[in-house]
């Protein structure tokens, strides 16, 4: 046992960790032991320890989502999923949401729910304490799983997935002199670098993108097709429908988009793995083919401008400004983020899935 304290014997700060128990120290040793591992497996060790120890959103933390900027947002999709459910008859689902942040967006979208007949109950996908304690206050009643084992396996569902799979591990395949191999990371002491690694990979490269230049880097994300393929069994099952919403393309498209955010600024991915939020543009693309691959209907990708407008975030925001005319111009400022062409509204898309026999969903045409 150790030995009894002393005015002499400095307190331990259960704050601070030995330098061997810290993250990059970590990797660094299975790395040494091991040899160089795959970026997915790098990035998701350092996003597991990233959202399991803070709180990354606001102004104090590492960056803002569309449901922090206004409360449009929430609503308006709360309003779509109401929208939808009525159409669909009005069944019994439940709401279930992937990442769900400090709850914001749920808090916001139940409230216009709850206006239109829809009060369902509430099932959150969230693997960090510091996170569920946050969504615990803004949604009472709320029910934390870490994936969808757990959710009641009766009724339809509800699904949003807002800035969710943009945090999901990649891999990225990169070209070089002799073929494409895929990118691993290395290190040197806890030094962090990208390399190249010897495995051919050229038979899975899409044929029109084979011969690109030294350098081109591919990126693919199994975990993500993974969770769809897991969200499309439950929608088949239960019935009901997602939307997933985040920063992306329709690939596969040759581009380097892994990329590290600290304090509201790109950082280097591969400094002080767990200290900033790794994320990589989503191929949305994909994402609908292994949705239409698993029997569900899926429309879009739109981008988000066009989807907002289409659902009214303009009506929205002048009877918000009516409500309040001294935050009238903060409310237009918002507006604008999350549906300006140089703001939120071109880069982020919007995809929507069904269980067949749904309605078509709004803001689709």
């Amino acid at each position: 046992m150790p030995p009894p304290m002393t005015d002499s014997t400095p307190s331990p700060d259960p704050s601070r960790k030995r330098k061997g128990d810290l993250l990059p120290e970590r990797l660094a040793r299975a790395i040494t032991m091991a040899g160089p591992i795959p970026l997915s497996q790098f990035m998701g060790a350092a996003n597991a320890h990233y959202y399991g120890t803070r709180d990354p959103l606001g102004a104090r933390g590492d960056f803002t989502t569309a449901p922090e900027i206004s409360q449009m947002f929430g609503e308006l999709i709360g309003l779509w999923l109401a929208d939808l459910w009525d159409r669909a008859g009005r069944p019994a689902a439940r709401y279930v949401e992937l990442g769900p942040g400090r709850g914001t967006l749920a808090a916001d979208a139940l409230r216009a729910m709850a206006k239109a007949g829809l009060n369902p109950p509430v099932d959150f996908v969230e693997t960090s304490p510091t996170l569920r304690a946050a969504q615990a206050e803004r949604v009472p009643g709320a029910e934390w799983h870490l994936g969808f084992t757990g959710i009641a396996e009766e009724g339809p569902l509800l699904v949003v997935a807002n800035e969710f799979f943009d945090a999901l591990p990649i891999r990225q395949l990169v070209a070089t002199n002799d073929g494409w191999r895929e990118r691993l990371v290395a290190c040197q002491d806890t030094l962090f670098l990208p390399i190249a690694g010897d495995r051919s990979f050229d038979m899975i490269i899409p044929p029109d993108l084979r011969d690109a230049p030294p350098g081109s880097i591919l990126e693919t994300s199994p975990a993500s097709v993974a969770t769809l393929r897991g969200l499309a069994q439950r929608l088949l099952t239960q019935g009901g429908a997602a939307l997933i919403i985040d920063y992306g393309y329709e690939g596969p498209a040759i581009g380097d988009t892994l990329q590290a955010v600290r304090g509201h600024r790109y950082a280097n991915p591969f400094e002080e793995p767990g200290e900033a939020d790794l994320t990589a543009h989503v191929d949305f693309a994909t994402l609908r083919e292994a949705a239409e691959a698993e029997g569900l209907v899926a429309y879009g990708p739109v981008t988000q401008g066009s989807f907002l407008t289409a659902l009214g975030i303009g009506a929205r925001a002048e009877a918000l400004a009516k409500a309040s005319p001294e935050r009238a111009a903060d409310i237009a400022v918002d507006r604008d983020r999350l549906i300006g062409e140089e703001a939120m509204g071109d880069l982020f898309k919007v995809l929507a899935i069904t269980a067949p026999g749904w309605p078509v969903p709004a803001g689709f045409a």
